[in-house]
């Protein structure tokens, strides 16, 4: 039975990989959209608005691509082989550790939504909206970080 148990942790080698290669599609496709951003840009016709749109919907596909790949590493390492070779800055100890830096780059996350919501062309209620839902949820993972440090 023991040896069981020590050996279900490499269970957790699937999710670890579906979300690394999760990363690496969404990488691509953010690749791509920052690509045809540029090429907006590039292009001085088109309407400045739709082209900052492009680049932001790109960078949060790249963000969440970063969660997915720091979720994958986090859950190997901690899983399955803690002598990864990663920078020190994404080497993981605990799963505190992991929550802390997707918590991180949530907010990001949140932060480039609220700013697609911003250049948006609409009513500035909606933008009000989002941003006080953007700043509770902000408040809510601060509240949640703080609350849970030893």
């Amino acid at each position: 039975m023991r040896r069981l148990v020590e050996w279900s942790r490499y269970v957790v080698i699937v999710p670890a990989l579906a979300s690394i290669v999760g990363a690496f599609a969404l990488m691509a496709v953010g690749t791509w959209e920052m690509i045809e951003a540029i090429v907006d840009l590039a292009d001085l016709g088109a309407p400045l608005k739709e082209s900052v749109l492009g680049v932001l919907t790109a960078v949060d596909a790249l963000l969440l691509a970063t969660v997915l790949l720091v979720i994958g590493y986090g859950l190997y390492e901690l899983f399955v082989d803690s002598r990864v070779a990663l920078p020190p800055w994404l080497q993981i100890d605990s799963l505190d550790d992991l929550k802390a830096k997707i918590i991180g780059v949530v907010v990001a996350i949140i932060a480039v939504l609220f700013l697609g919501e911003l250049v948006n062309p609409g009513p500035a209620t909606d933008v009000l909206w989002v941003g006080l839902g953007s700043g509770a949820v902000v408040i809510g993972l601060a509240a949640f970080t703080l609350a849970s440090r030893k």
